[in-house]
């Protein structure tokens, strides 16, 4: 993967690998999406991202991002398309698919407020129109998995789509019609895998339907496996006596994770609220596509760990005992390594406003600071939707990582090349 040199270098507190800002244009505005999701197209030469109208506030229903195209090798830049369906953590949830020639992102229709799914040829601005909405792609590029962009926001905002309040529907109960659906790229039509009330009912080990009748659960992340032959999909609850509630991930939330195969069959609870209520976040698949890692205070000392667990719930235990757990973490496909970023509000974080990029190293238990980046965004301070994540993502090659960064007063992407830690 070659990076041009006509991009700025980033050489604040003396990086440990060469890093470059690949969006240095004035005024900033750009992310990446997420720490599960190369940016990169497939081969390497062009990067995806979203540029938002305003850094310092939410963003309304019907109001425009811009799709930005990043030729790695030749630093220009150009705007690819707009999109009204966006939010500030994960953008347009933009995803590559199979090659260069196809890009996904969410977008909504402002006339009746339904979202769908764009697809466009990046390099001749051919497009096409899908049912529903995106969060990730297979690894064949051939299906997509998304929950409802549209309610994702009662639990957590920025990472759906927006529209108007009063037309987002409240989940009472076990919805029949609302839980993690799929649109094949091929036909562009959607399905609904498996509902709400269907996980209730057949998940292993069982959940106690009496527990949450009174309440309200909503999807909200999910990911394929490397291999494409299992996913995770998380639910979240709340006991609703509110008469609007909105961003309920500042009171109390029930969560789980749980895994199936792409047709909804075998679906396991690979982590449960008993689990989570002792503080975690952030579950990611190993590279053998067996096991799940993430963060999780599991002694119940709120004291943050990177743990694994095997998809159907076993064998939960720490990845390391020595070094604590933060961020966003992925295993790298060598096995030895951990990459993740920081909370500014965690004890690994430098207590500035700034935080690193920590490479783990399994093997000698021991761990490096790459980079260390500023991530305090003021209106953030205010709304924790605007807030900048690092969300360190790896490129295709798995030797590039592109992360997000608050510098010279705005949201930029950087890119960091590895090659020499490795």
């Amino acid at each position: 993967m070659r990076i041009s040199e006509k991009f700025p270098r980033y050489t604040e507190y003396n990086p440990s690998v060469p890093v470059w800002c690949v969006t240095p244009g004035e005024g900033g505005g750009g992310l990446h999406r997420f720490f599960d999701t190369s940016p990169v197209s497939p081969s390497g030469q062009y990067l995806a991202v979203l540029r938002m109208p305003d850094n310092d506030r939410v963003n309304m229903p019907g109001e425009a991002a811009d799709v930005v195209l990043i030729d790695l090798h030749t630093a220009e830049e150009k705007v690819i398309a707009q999109t009204f369906g966006w939010e500030y953590q994960l953008g347009a949830n933009i995803n590559w698919g199979a090659d260069d020639h196809s890009l996904y992102f969410s977008n909504v229709d402002t006339l009746n407020w339904e979202p769908y799914i764009v697809c466009i040829d990046p390099l001749t601005g051919v497009t096409r129109k899908l049912e529903g909405s995106i969060y990730r792609i297979s690894p064949d590029g051939n299906q997509i998995i998304c929950a409802n962009t549209v309610t994702m926001r009662r639990t957590q905002n920025g990472y759906g789509v927006v529209i108007p309040e009063e037309r987002v529907a409240r989940n009472f109960g076990f919805r029949a019609d609302d839980g993690l659906f799929m649109t094949d790229t091929k036909t562009g039509k959607r399905k609904l895998v498996i509902s709400i009330r269907e996980i209730f009912e057949r998940a292993v080990p069982h959940i106690d339907k009496a527990m949450y009748e009174h309440g309200e659960c909503y999807g909200f992340h999910c990911k394929f496996n490397p291999q494409g032959d299992r996913l995770i999909f998380t639910m979240r609850w709340f006991h609703s006596q509110e008469t609007q509630p909105w961003n309920q991930i500042k009171q109390h939330l029930d969560f789980w994770v749980l895994t199936m195969k792409p047709d909804g069959t075998d679906v396991c609870v690979a982590v449960g609220p008993e689990q989570w209520e002792k503080g975690g976040h952030h579950i990611n698949w190993f590279p053998d596509g067996e096991h799940l890692s993430m963060n999780l205070a599991i002694h119940g000392d709120k004291q943050m760990k990177l743990v694994r667990v095997r998809y159907d719930g076993t064998n939960l235990c720490t990845i390391t005992d020595q070094i604590p757990g933060s961020g966003h973490p992925t295993v790298h496909p060598n096995g030895r390594h951990i990459l993740t970023d920081t909370y500014a509000f965690e004890q690994t974080a430098f207590g500035d406003g700034t935080i690193p990029l920590r490479w783990i190293d399994l093997q000698t238990q021991s761990e490096q600071t790459l980079v260390r980046i500023n991530v305090d965004h003021p209106p953030a301070r205010l709304n924790g939707s605007l807030r900048v994540d690092a969300h360190p993502a790896w490129a295709p090659d798995h030797r590039h990582v592109v992360f997000n960064g608050y510098v010279n007063r705005a949201r930029r992407v950087f890119i960091a090349d590895l090659g020499g830690v490795m």
